[in-house]
């Protein structure tokens, strides 16, 4: 029995959905946008009733936009997070249109855990970057063989041109000094989320064990787009480019 079976009745999982949508949104005020053009691109490419995995699903993010925009869809997240997995969990508690899976995307074995075979759309954000190189080339051949034909891969996420180091600096100076007026006006960071996470007497237990899982925070790799793009061709997709940009982060989408 999960953490969500066992503390529903007493935990407003909606409200920490919400606290968690915001503190993303002190790092990226566009998270919007990047969800609108991932979500345009299922519809372009696989229709408005797609299966869909959400990897790295984390409190369900992407499952909950796209059931708003597309209501005969049907998704699987797979995380390892429990703290995360829990407030998913609980926010889609009832809704046979999704199912949750608990999974180390490091450990080869983990797609053997899903539900369905091949999937539509395969959609992560803001997650990945948690994986050195050699792992998430290892990951991406795992996504390949679980995207049909004519099916898609999309990842958003900080992918970093070291060839542009004065924009890149600008680019964060200009970011950061946003981020530091947000924070004085009360916007909360990262670490005060998990702080009133692990105070909070529903999520205290799960966020305990998520940080003996990862620590304060993962130290892993950001390369460029077009090492991303090769290596999913080289994985067995057919195209790869990017979708949507933003200063620092790129949606770049991948078709089987």
């Amino acid at each position: 029995m999960t953490d969500a079976d066992t503390t529903t009745a007493t935990a407003d999982w909606r409200a920490w959905q919400e606290s968690w949508d915001r503190q993303q949104e002190w790092y990226m005020p566009d998270r919007e946008e990047r969800f609108r053009v991932m979500l345009d691109m299922v519809e372009a490419l696989v229709g408005t009733s797609p299966r869909v995995l959400d990897l790295a699903c984390g409190t369900g993010s992407i499952t909950a936009r796209l059931f708003d925009r597309f209501p005969d869809a049907t998704s699987t997240g797979v995380d390892l997070d429990p703290a995360l997995l829990a407030i998913a969990e609980g926010t889609f508690q009832g809704d046979g249109r999704v199912s949750f899976v608990t999974a180390d995307l490091k450990d080869p074995e983990w797609p053997a855990k899903l539900p369905y075979d091949s999937y539509d759309a395969v959609l992560t954000a803001t997650a990945l970057h948690w994986l050195h190189q050699e792992p998430l080339a290892g990951l991406y051949g795992q996504i390949a063989g679980l995207v049909r034909d004519g099916g898609v891969f999309m990842n958003a996420d900080h992918m970093i041109d070291d060839t542009t180091p004065r924009i890149n600096a600008a680019e964060r100076a200009l970011r950061h000094a946003r981020m530091d007026r947000a924070k004085r006006d009360g916007a909360l960071d990262w670490a005060r989320w998990w702080q009133l996470a692990a105070e909070d007497p529903v999520l205290a237990g799960p966020t305990a064990r998520r940080f003996e899982i990862y620590g304060e925070h993962a130290d892993g790799d950001m390369p460029p787009v077009a090492w991303h793009a090769r290596v999913l061709r080289e994985k067995g997709f057919g195209e790869a480019r990017p979708v949507w940009c933003s200063p620092s982060d790129t949606l770049l989408l991948a078709l089987k």
